[in-house]
């Protein structure tokens, strides 16, 4: 039988609580996807705050662009990435993340700890914020809708197997289930186990492979048949 394990680490040092978002499983993202009822209203306002000329949207385009491509999940790919072709940097992640994730020009602004957590055929990792949305800016971005919404932040302890089936996947019985509570002072990041078929993959093929949700731990890399372009 499996086990789930929830990490007691949480303390009340919390931002605020994010507005409320919808059921977990119907907010991915996707393209073509219906807009939440969170997106509209950040779309309503932002149109407000440009009518006034309180925003600049040119600014705010940069804003958007800077956390969507310099500080969003291609930088969590490229530490994943890292660990999978570089075993001395593997260890280095794992014994110091916070380091080893710096060193690639990745850091919180807030001196965030940062906690990798390796996936293993027994032991499968996923990380949630119960109080808020804590959340590994630097190497994930801008946190999804679904993550801060109230479903996921509860469901994501006492029922875990049942998140990750709606979002696309099973785990056989024998794997543990880790869930890990991120706070304003420890984030955590996934880093998922290297697909098959990829040991002469060059890093910035692999880096083509990761996920956000398998760097959450709510999703698994791409496989190295469906991934276009990534073949050394």
């Amino acid at each position: 039988m499996s086990h789930e394990s929830h990490d007691p680490h949480h303390d009340d040092h919390h931002g605020h609580e994010p507005g409320r978002g919808h059921e977990h499983g119907h907010e991915h993202g996707h393209e073509g996807s219906a807009l939440s009822e969170m997106d509209l209203r950040v779309r309503a306002l932002e149109s407000l705050l440009v009518e006034k000329g309180y925003v600049d949207p040119q600014a705010l385009d940069v804003l958007i662009d800077t956390y969507e491509h310099q500080v969003g999940p291609r930088n969590g790919a490229r530490v994943v990435a890292r660990a999978w072709h570089d075993p001395a940097y593997r260890a280095w992640l794992l014994e110091d993340a916070t380091a080893a994730i710096a060193s690639l020009g990745y850091s919180g602004r807030g001196g965030e700890h940062m906690v990798v957590l390796a996936n293993t055929p027994h032991v499968h990792n996923m990380v949630v914020c119960t109080l808020c949305s804590c959340y590994p800016w630097p190497v994930l971005g801008l946190p999804p809708s679904w993550y801060k919404s109230a479903p996921y932040r509860s469901r994501a302890v006492i029922d875990p197997r049942g998140v990750l089936k709606e979002f696309g996947f099973e785990l056989p019985d024998h794997v543990e289930f880790r869930v890990w509570d991120s706070t304003s002072e420890m984030r955590y990041l996934v880093l998922p186990m290297r697909p098959e078929g990829t040991g002469d993959w060059s890093e910035d093929a692999l880096a083509e492979l990761v996920t956000r949700d398998s760097m959450i731990g709510t999703g698994l890399p791409r496989s190295p048949d469906t991934a276009q372009g990534a073949r050394p």
